[in-house]
């Protein structure tokens, strides 16, 4: 131990995560590690002339938050977009998009992030007519809070050259009108990519919607541009308390420019970064996933790992479903991979020792991926692998149980249920049908089954608040009597945001809890969450974020 510590906090409710040692007054760190747990006056012996005393008068410490699936650079660069979080009505969308349209008279692309499906009301598309009303001279397009469809006026159809339509692969759609033309909406990413390349921010999806990498390559300006973008994310995120990020969007250029920001001393958070694997890709592209792995594996950035998409989302019918949807009769869904094609695929990552994460949100999807995993197993024997399966929006009773015995973690996003952490019930719960609600968005039945469990925001979809996916996870009540209860403990759901986040990525013996000799990833709070009530968790904010030792962020 040394002489002095770097950091102490004092006079705190300290969560520690360890079963050990759950609760503490007050803890030191030196040298980027926590040294040290007690009482006050054992902790302040550490304190040296150089010392940052921090009082947490009472309020919560916690392990720093691990933000288990989200998406950096793209949400980073749509903190500067019109935000539609809770906005509904045509005079209310008008009003805002026109406000913001008049303050931003040069984007290229008025664009709107987390539109509900219903934002015009329920069982009411949005056309690009409606568009058209609020802004008929510029492009103009709003994006749903899933980010699986976008609705789009008719300068955007235009500019984009896709009003006449497009040809489209499986999963994806460009609603036509009965006029031969689009109808404004754009239903996954080969659909609204051409309207999305309007804003010119192309690089900051790229990881999302090619895998690949910037072509050409970016100016020194540009450059400077895009690490700018970065900050303001990862900002974002340590003003939330969050010290560890699975950043999903995969691609080698987002670990050049993290890579750049921390040469800089400027890394506020530490990311692991996927290799994405599109459906036009071949087993040959896994070789960039292994350089990937071998050249970024520190404490603060690292890969390892192959993110994927099977299928799309419940709202616009694109998720893979075993029975028809409720209210689509004859129609399931169209997966991304053939379940052949992926097991293949899944096999060849395993083989590598890469860890698989992949997008999965219909009880079809689900399936075909478990079925995956199992058979990577077959072929190259049983091992760690740790594989995920992120949303799991809906599953049956038998998938459920599959998980703890393949060692498969479920990554769940609590704010994303209908009815709870703003987003609607419909028209969610209308395409599951009631006789498949007792087996949607099932983190409890999950947990109790044995399956590891990670929570997430997969922000921008939803606010990337932890403390708001506590209240939604603890307060989560049924859609009906006599489902089963999905809701967690307080305890539970903070597990979810750190040590299960740890475990989800082969850290939980080093980060995740506080504990001598561990990171010192750290959130002091501004109350004492065991006295606040459920109602008011998200009202607590982060009053100090400490990662690696260092303050990242101070309120």
């Amino acid at each position: 131990m040394p002489d002095s510590a770097d950091i102490i906090i004092v006079n705190g409710r300290v969560r520690t995560m360890d079963p050990d040692r759950p609760r503490v007054e007050a803890v030191a760190a030196a040298g980027g590690r926590i040294v040290a747990l007690g009482d006050n006056a054992s902790i302040h012996d550490l304190a040296g002339p150089t010392t940052r005393v921090i009082d947490a008068g009472g309020a919560s410490v916690l392990p720093g938050f691990i933000e288990g699936h989200m998406h950096l650079f793209s949400g980073a660069a749509e903190l500067a977009h019109l935000q539609l979080h809770g906005v509904h009505g045509f005079e209310a969308l008008e009003t805002a998009a026109r406000i913001y349209a008049a303050l931003n008279p040069d984007r290229p692309l008025v664009l709107g992030q987390s539109a509900d499906y219903t934002i015009l009301g329920v069982g009411r598309s949005v056309t690009r007519h409606d568009l058209d009303r609020i802004l008929p001279d510029r492009p103009f397009a709003l994006a749903a809070a899933d980010h699986h469809t976008m609705w789009a006026n008719t300068k955007a159809l235009e500019a984009a050259g896709i009003l006449h339509g497009k040809a489209v692969g499986p999963g994806n759609e460009v609603v036509m009108g009965s006029d031969g033309r689009a109808a404004g909406e754009l239903r996954e990413g080969e659909a609204f990519g051409p309207v999305l390349a309007l804003a010119r921010e192309e690089r900051c999806r790229l990881g999302l919607s090619t895998g690949g990498e910037p072509d050409p390559m970016p100016t020194p300006a540009e450059r400077d541009g895009d690490r700018a973008i970065m900050r303001r994310g990862l900002d974002w995120c340590a003003r939330h308390g969050i010290t560890s990020i699975h950043n999903m969007d995969g691609n080698l250029y987002q670990l050049e420019l993290l890579s750049e920001i921390e040469a800089a001393g400027d890394l506020a958070c530490r990311v692991k970064i996927p290799f994405h694997f599109k459906n036009f890709m071949d087993l040959s592209d896994l070789e960039k996933a292994s350089r990937m792995a071998g050249s970024y594996r520190s404490e603060w950035l690292s890969s390892g790992m192959v993110k994927m998409f099977y299928d799309g989302v419940l709202d616009s019918w694109t998720a893979v479903m075993l029975e028809d949807y409720a209210d689509r009769p004859g129609w399931r869904g169209e997966p991304l991979f053939s379940p052949e094609r992926f097991a293949e695929i899944a096999t060849e990552i395993d083989r590598r020792g890469l860890q698989i994460a992949v997008h999965a949100i219909g009880d079809g999807a689900v399936r075909a991926v478990l079925d995956g995993y199992e058979a990577a197993a077959k072929a190259n024997g049983r091992r760690d692998s740790r594989h995920r399966i992120e949303h799991i929006e809906l599953t049956t009773q038998a998938d459920i149980a599959r998980f703890a015995p393949l060692g498969v973690i479920a990554s769940m996003q609590p704010a994303h249920p209908p009815g709870g952490g703003g987003f609607p019930m419909e028209p969610t719960v209308s395409r599951i049908g009631r006789a498949r609600w007792a087996d949607a968005y099932p983190v409890r039945t999950l947990q109790q089954a044995g399956a590891s469990i990670v929570f997430a925001s997969d922000w921008p979809v939803a606010p990337i608040d932890p403390l708001l996916g506590m209240r939604c996870a603890v307060e989560r009540t049924p859609w009906a009597e006599a489902l089963p209860s999905q809701n967690l403990t307080l305890d539970q759901a903070i597990a979810a945001y750190t040590s299960g986040g740890a475990y989800a990525e082969f850290a939980e013996h080093r980060k995740g809890r506080l504990r001598p000799g561990y990171l010192a990833d750290i959130v002091v709070l501004d109350a004492d969450i065991d006295s606040v009530e459920t109602e008011r968790l998200n009202e607590v904010s982060p009053r100090f974020t400490i990662c690696g030792g260092r303050i990242t962020f101070a309120a």
